[in-house]
C-alpha cells in the first residue's frame, strides 16, 4: 500500500437509532502516525462513530477502510486482529482480577501471537512492564491490587494498558481524560506523545478541549451527528457552527 493512501478512510457514514439519527454521512480520512481529536458537545455521535468504526454497531450506509480494505461491518475481534484497539469511555476492567492480570486477556489474543510468532513469553512480566509503562508504581504493589478496589485515575491507566497489549496500529482513545486532574492528565499526556513517537496513530475523543489541542494534529468537530468543521484547532474554535454549537456548553 501506498504511503500516502491514509491509514483509515470512512466514506459517508451513518447510523439512526429509532429513527434519530445518531451519525449522518460523515467522513474523513486519517494519516498514519496523525493524532485526530474528534470533538463536540454531549449527544453529537462521537461514541456512536467509534463504534462503527470498532464494529460494536452496524452502520446503516457508507464505508470504513482500514490500509486500503473493507472492514464495514466487521465484528469487534476481527477489527481488533486487524491492529485498531480502543478505550471504552466506561472502563470495563475485570474487577476481580489483580489489575496486571486485566491484561492477560489481551496478552493472549491471536494478534499479539502472531506478532509475537506464535511465543507468549512470560505474560505477567509482559503484563507488569506495561502498567509500568502507563504510570503504574511497580514498587507500590498497585499493580497487583484488585481492579475494582482502584481509584478513577488508575482505571483509566488500566484501560489504555490494554488497549497497549494489543500492539495495534491506530489506537482509538473515548474520553480518557474523563473524570482525571489536572495533575493526572499531566501524567498520561507524555504516555500519549511516546505512542506518537513509536508511529502509533491516534484517534482520540475528548471534552478536555484544552489538553487535547496541545497535542492534537487536526480537530473534528461533531454536532448532532453531523461533521460540522474539520482543521487546526484554533481554526475550528474560530468557526461560527461550532461556536453555536458550543454556546452554553463547554467553552
Amino acid at each position: 500500500m501506498s504511503s500516502e493512501t491514509p491509514l483509515l478512510q470512512v466514506k459517508d457514514l451513518s447510523k439512526s437509532f429509532g429513527g434519530v439519527m445518531a451519525v449522518a454521512s460523515v467522513s474523513f480520512d486519517l494519516k498514519r502516525g496523525e493524532l485526530l481529536g474528534i470533538i463536540g458537545p454531549n449527544g453529537s455521535g462521537k461514541t456512536t462513530l467509534v463504534n462503527l468504526i470498532t464494529g460494536f454497531v452496524k452502520s446503516d450506509t457508507g464505508r470504513i477502510l482500514y490500509e486500503g480494505r473493507d472492514i464495514t461491518g466487521w465484528p469487534p475481534y476481527k477489527v481488533v486482529d486487524l491492529g485498531i484497539a480502543r478505550t471504552f469511555q466506561m472502563v470495563r476492567p475485570f474487577y476481580q482480577l489483580p489489575a496486571f492480570k486485566n491484561l492477560i486477556v489481551p496478552l493472549c489474543s491471536p494478534r499479539v501471537k502472531k506478532l509475537a510468532g506464535g511465543r507468549y513469553g512470560d505474560r505477567d512480566a509482559v503484563a507488569l512492564d506495561l502498567l509500568e509503562e502507563v504510570g503504574f508504581e511497580r514498587d507500590a504493589f498497585v499493580s497487583y491490587k484488585l481492579a475494582g478496589a482502584l481509584p478513577q485515575g488508575y482505571l483509566k491507566r488500566l484501560e489504555l494498558a490494554k488497549s497497549m497489549a494489543l500492539r495495534p496500529d491506530l489506537f482509538i482513545l473515548d474520553e480518557l481524560f474523563s473524570g482525571l486532574s489536572l495533575a493526572e492528565v499531566a501524567g498520561i499526556v507524555p504516555i500519549i506523545e511516546k505512542m506518537r513517537i513509536q508511529g502509533k496513530t491516534i484517534i482520540m475523543i475528548e471534552h478536555r478541549l484544552k489538553e487535547l489541542f496541545r497535542i492534537a494534529d487536526r480537530v473534528m468537530v461533531l454536532n448532532y451527528g453531523v461533521k460540522i468543521a474539520e482543521g487546526q484547532a484554533q481554526e475550528v474554535m474560530e468557526d461560527e457552527a461550532v461556536k453555536k454549537a458550543y454556546l452554553g456548553s463547554e467553552g
